[in-house]
């Protein structure tokens, strides 16, 4: 009996993973041909859902589509997807496939609600040498573990804007988890990001992959997700438009996030504010990116530094966990937990 009902959950979880991924070739039933699909392939929209989340302004944009054909993928689209309301209850079943993925301290864990979770923007801000980057460095190890509630772990894209990878990192925090080196580093696939515009071209890249290798990635990491905007766009005068650039970005990365239920990680730098000295605040530093990136991410999380190797991880906002602070130590091995 127990088999049975086992079989049958898996068979649930097949039927829930098929409908997250509608591929976009179901378009050719409804009469959208081939060549079509293909101009929104050449442009990331891979599901049916993709097409959703997309305006009628940006596929009319897209090179060859023409308004008529937009309204009539547009339509094709939505027969394909009931666009109704849930109740909570079906909804918590749906939030069901979420999982969390472990930053290897139990501490920090705890504090998260089980880890850095899927279909979400995790950012963690801090100064340097707060550990940003090997938090980063970290999830890449521990995505790769089977871990909690059946979670099966998954391969990992990392988009570097800093400079800051090191495939020798992976190797330490390898053997911390004794896993093989050679097969932890064949899961990260890898790509350093010069400017702006090309850090928004590799999203295009980054949904292909997920949709061709579906429900085999389970982690995206941008590490850092502003600095590239910093150098760009200079001054006052370009402040809104890196802002719409940046916003655009975000609503990209939260629809990739929903699209393919995987976990996306970002790190930002810190500001110094110079008005604040005359508000008398306890910490004049404030992440950047301003409140575009505030209200994009879902869940922000502050690190600070504390007595040598400690750090402190602080909620800052968050829509289910409450603001608490979790101590978490930088180990040759990554991320892991205080000793006392």
């Amino acid at each position: 009996m127990k088999e049975d009902q086992v079989v049958q959950e898996e068979q649930g979880l097949q039927d829930e993973e098929e409908s997250l991924f509608q591929d976009i070739d179901l378009l050719q039933k409804h009469g959208i041909n081939v060549a079509d699909i293909k101009k929104l392939k050449s442009v990331g929209i891979c599901t049916i859902k993709g097409i959703q989340m997309t305006t009628r302004k940006a596929l009319c944009n897209v090179k060859g589509l023409s308004e008529a054909k937009v309204d009539k993928i547009k339509e094709a689209a939505n027969k394909l997807i009931e666009p109704g309301f849930l109740t909570a209850f079906e909804y918590s079943e749906k939030r069901k496939m979420v999982f969390h993925i472990s930053t290897g301290s139990q501490e920090f864990d705890k504090l998260l609600g089980g880890g850095i979770e899927s279909m979400a923007i995790t950012e963690a801000f801090g100064e340097f040498r707060t550990g940003k980057t090997q938090l980063s460095h970290t999830l890449c190890v521990t995505a790769q573990l089977p871990g909690a509630r059946g979670y099966p772990g998954g391969k990992i894209i990392f988009i570097d804007t800093e400079n800051t990878f090191r495939p020798d990192r992976l190797r330490d925090i390898a053997d911390r988890f004794n896993v093989d080196h050679d097969a932890v580093l064949d899961n990260v696939l890898y790509a350093r990001a010069y400017t702006s515009e090309h850090q928004m071209e590799l999203l295009d890249y980054v949904a292909a992959k997920f949709h061709e290798e579906a429900g085999i990635f389970k982690l995206l990491i941008i590490d850092s997700i502003m600095a590239l905007f910093r150098v760009d766009f200079s001054g006052r005068g370009e402040l809104a438009e890196r802002q719409q650039k940046l916003a655009q970005m975000l609503s990209r990365l939260q629809k990739i996030s929903e699209e393919y239920n995987v976990a996306v990680f970002v790190t930002n730098q810190m500001t110094a504010d110079p008005g604040a000295t005359m508000t008398f605040q306890a910490d004049p530093k404030k992440p950047i990116g301003g409140h575009i990136l505030a209200h994009a991410s879902t869940t922000r999380i502050s690190l600070r530094k504390g007595r040598g190797e400690l750090r402190i991880a602080k909620i800052y906002d968050s829509p289910e966990m409450p603001e608490n602070e979790a101590t978490f130590a930088i180990t040759a091995g990554g991320i892991g937990d205080a000793k006392e």
